[in-house]
């Protein structure tokens, strides 16, 4: 084995190893980084010093160092140093948006996306760092809501629109995020009745390689994901076991570790309502869904993979954090502290975001 492939077998291993110390974690109580009873360096969230009060909903994490935050009252975030301290790079002018996605290619280059009805859903994009911004989509026909975006690389992006005239609308760009256009929606199947997706966490359109994209749905008869492989010119819809058949349940966030393998996780958003079936796996590509034998225990808005491990994800929502070391089938609880979105990156590091400025690291204490 290269040593290249040593340092990377090792990160995973280590990082398979702290989620599995967060297994042996005792409960916590809210927004608290649990113990684990028999390891003093266990592993879990750590907050971080963010200065503020919005709610993210947005996370770009680039690597140990960097990552971008997104959220309420139009605020970006930037880190450089692991979350030590975080710069705010909020676009001038930008405190009435709603951020509630961010890609990132580095530290210097970033992409939001703004949500709302009309005018209020918007593109931004910076390259250098958040010191100044560029509008490169605003939004002008009043029935599109944008929810979500994704890149396949670099250059290649999507953003998705709720339906308009009974289907999804895609936007693309070509250019990194400074051009966008709306593809035709020829290849598009026919929204359901009521169905749209969830802003929540910036994971309702997720992508996979150089080609493959998903989309999530929800508040339709059935809770759907959607496929293309072609970048999104031509999609299918595929009935996932998560319950829907109200506005407020749904899929509200996908993961796919491959163009073959993910995860869907949602159910009903609204605090006083049970989410029995919140998790749902698939193992080619989300021509098929299976629900999780044993779900996570209450609604989830955000999951992602672990970096370089074929089984084990996270799973977070207001109520808490859920671990699977089987690639989704049972999930356990392992932290209760509120996060909207999690993201972790190649070279081994994981990240939270949510309400109240809440931003928080994976390490061991």
């Amino acid at each position: 084995m290269t040593s290249m492939g040593n340092t990377r077998r090792m990160m995973s291993v280590g990082l398979i190893g702290a989620a599995l110390a967060l297994t042996l974690a005792a409960p916590a109580r809210a927004g608290e980084t649990p113990t684990a009873a028999t390891d003093r360096n266990t592993a879990g969230w750590e907050l971080t010093p963010t200065g503020t009060d919005a709610r993210f909903r947005g996370l770009a994490p680039v690597d140990r160092r960097t990552a971008w935050a997104a959220g309420s009252k139009g605020t970006v975030l930037r880190t450089t140093d692991g979350g030590r301290s975080w710069r705010d790079v909020s676009p001038p002018g930008a405190g009435e948006l709603e951020f509630r996605d961010v890609e990132a290619f580095d530290a210097r280059r970033a992409v939001v996306l703004a949500i709302g009805e009309g005018e209020a859903s918007r593109v931004l994009r910076t390259e250098d760092g958040g010191v100044t911004w560029t509008e490169s989509f605003r939004n002008t026909d009043p029935r599109a809501f944008y929810d979500c975006m994704t890149f396949f690389d670099r250059r290649h992006g999507l953003a998705m629109s709720d339906p308009v005239d009974g289907k999804y609308r895609i936007l693309a760009t070509r250019d990194g995020g400074r051009s966008w256009q709306v593809l035709p929606n020829t290849g598009m199947p026919d929204a359901l009745p009521g169905e749209a997706g969830f802003a929540a966490s910036g994971q309702c359109l997720v992508s996979a390689g150089p080609r493959d994209v998903w989309l999530a749905t929800g508040g339709g008869a059935t809770a759907r994901v959607l496929h293309s492989a072609d970048r999104g010119l031509t999609w299918t819809a595929t009935v996932t076991p998560i319950p829907a058949g109200d506005p407020a349940r749904g899929v509200f966030g996908l993961a796919f570790r491959d163009r073959a393998h993910g995860i869907a996780v949602g159910g009903d958003y609204r605090k006083d309502q049970p989410s029995p079936q919140a998790g749902a796996v698939t193992g080619n590509g989300g021509r098929g869904w299976r629900a999780s034998a044993t779900p996570p225990p209450a609604y989830r808005s955000g999951v992602a993979w672990l970096p370089h491990s074929r089984n084990a994800a996270l799973a977070v929502g207001p109520t808490g954090t859920d671990l699977t070391i089987d690639g989704g089938r049972t999930w356990r609880t392992v932290d209760t502290g509120s996060y909207d979105t999690v993201d972790c990156t190649p070279d081994g590091s994981c990240w939270a975001a949510g309400e109240k400025g809440r931003i928080a690291r994976l390490g061991r204490r």
